[in-house]
């Protein structure tokens, strides 16, 4: 699904209005008639709302939702913010369509004006400012804004909750208004996918409003959402005349004294993830650990604690560099001297990440088309401090341009970021994933779909998704507060299943 800017949006909008036949009100119409289909569904059927309108098209939105919500028997009322002396065209005519229903369903409020006493059951509904925003909220309405975020009521918000952009992460102390659930027309919003605003978001449900499918499929986007429809031209089925040779070898450099969890973790995951044969390269410290462990992988040691040579990587269909590695000096000019003389994309996560940052010039060795894993503190180490995740974000997408690399820019919506600087948001995934050893089991399912064969791309795409979706289904069975990193390796079979079984149906 193709992440479209406000301004993209509009020429959505308009595109529809032109090629369709029809006209903005029928397309507004249709946006309504969507949102009152999805409170039919959702809300019990004696709910009393209150609208909250604005002037501008998102304020029509609002009326003609009033509209349609007392014709099918629920009680509404419209409160119209008086922002401006004008009305936007079609906000405008559903004002006077309301009115002509029953203008009892408007109350008009004059700037400076409160709604109180607003009884806990009433549903908010949110219609004051829309995509069209270009500055934070201001004044008055900042001001009813944050009054209406001191009522304890359920709020719903059309399209987008007031005062919150689109494509950028507002000012600090802007206000946006906190909602439950969001009723988003079409398409996602990059705002809604960033913590410092998808936590005000409240839960996305987006509605198909039938915006015509030429402009969506010409139109490019830098932004996508990574759903079932992309990983289902991914994934690639294993064959019947195959053998472990044919799924390749997945080589893990890390581990050192005290650390060799995070090695063993993303020994089993890359198996997990299908690797044919996993080789682990490790200190001598972490043998009998990871023998034992991970009795399946194969196990190479350089170094007593701390590993000193990264060798015998020749041949492997995957490198990866970085779980439990620790930062010794030796270690150092271990990874340095791989540098030098390795060509094939690397995997990098963890302590390799804090070499590069410590070592900044190692970033121009950097092979082609290799992966960085970084969560943000490992970002900001690395690339330097940004204001906000989505300026985090660019500057990721500037840097995997700059050095020609893949980023995994770990968040709550991890984005794989391209040598492009194409960006793909995973929806997969939760708060019980916080947990240490998480990243490490990501690594090794990275490592594992590289052996394979996928593209670089291609195989952190895949493997987030897969490393979130087997942490849905860990989570399940035993809880976010409970989950392990172990737990999510024990479930990548249930998400591999449930991609080749069902990657033609929506699960997010």
């Amino acid at each position: 699904m193709k992440i479209f800017s406000a301004s993209q949006i509009r020429a959505c909008d308009a595109y529809t209005i032109h090629a369709s036949g029809t006209s903005s009100a029928d397309l507004m119409e249709r946006a309504a008639n969507a949102c009152v289909k999805w409170i039919n569904e959702h809300l019990p059927q004696d709910s009393v709302f209150i609208v909250l309108c604005g002037t501008g098209n998102n304020g029509g939105d609002g009326l003609a939702i009033t509209r349609l919500l007392h014709q099918q028997g629920y009680g509404a009322k419209a409160f119209l913010l008086q922002m401006n002396s004008e009305l936007s065209a079609d906000c405008q005519l559903n004002l006077d369509r309301l009115k002509a229903i029953d203008s009892s369903l408007l109350q008009t409020l004059q700037p400076d004006t409160y709604i109180t006493d607003i009884a806990p059951h009433i549903v908010i509904l949110d219609a004051i400012l829309g995509t069209g925003l270009n500055r934070a909220p201001e004044g008055w309405v900042a001001n009813f804004i944050s009054h209406i975020n001191d009522t304890p009521n359920k709020k719903i918000a059309i399209d987008i909750p007031s005062g919150m952009p689109a494509d950028v992460i507002p000012e600090d102390g802007a206000q946006v208004l906190e909602v439950n659930d969001t009723l988003s027309f079409q398409f996602q919003k990059r705002s809604f996918l960033h913590p410092e605003t998808g936590s005000l978001a409240g839960n996305i449900r987006i509605l198909d409003i039938g915006l015509h499918e030429t402009f969506i499929e010409s139109t490019h986007s830098s932004y996508q959402i990574t759903d079932t429809a992309l990983i289902k031209e991914i994934y690639k089925p294993r064959k019947p005349f195959t053998h472990k040779g044919t799924y390749g070898t997945a080589y893990i450099a890390g581990g050192s004294y005290g650390m060799m969890g995070a090695v063993t973790l993303a020994a089993k995951a890359a198996y997990r993830a299908g690797a044919g044969k996993v080789t682990a390269l490790i200190p001598e410290c972490g043998y009998n650990i990871l023998q034992t462990i991970v009795p399946e992988a194969m196990c190479m040691v350089k170094g007593e604690k701390h590993i000193n040579r990264i060798s015998d990587w020749k041949g492997m269909q995957s490198i990866a560099v970085g779980p439990g590695l620790g930062t010794k000096p030796e270690t150092i000019r271990a990874f340095g001297d791989l540098l030098d003389v390795c060509k094939q994309p690397l995997l990098l996560d963890a302590d390799a990440l804090n070499i590069l940052a410590e070592q900044p010039e190692l970033l121009n060795k950097l092979p082609t088309h290799s992966i960085l894993t970084p969560h943000p503190k490992e970002f900001n180490k690395l690339f330097g401090e940004t204001g906000n995740s989505m300026q985090r974000l660019e500057l990721a997408r500037t840097q995997a341009m700059k050095y020609n690399i893949h980023i995994v820019l770990k968040d709550r919506f991890t984005a794989v970021i391209s040598p492009e600087g194409e960006c793909r948001y995973n929806m997969t995934g939760n708060a019980g994933m916080a947990t240490g050893g998480s990243g490490d089991v990501l690594t090794g399912v990275i490592a594992g779909l590289l052996a394979q064969g996928y593209e670089p791309y291609e195989a952190a795409t895949l493997g987030v998704y897969v490393h979130g979706l087997a942490g849905d289904y860990a989570a399940v069975e035993s809880s976010q507060e409970a989950m392990l990193a172990g737990d999510i390796i024990s479930h990548l079979g249930n998400a591999f299943t449930h991609i080749k079984t069902t990657a033609t149906q929506e699960l997010f």
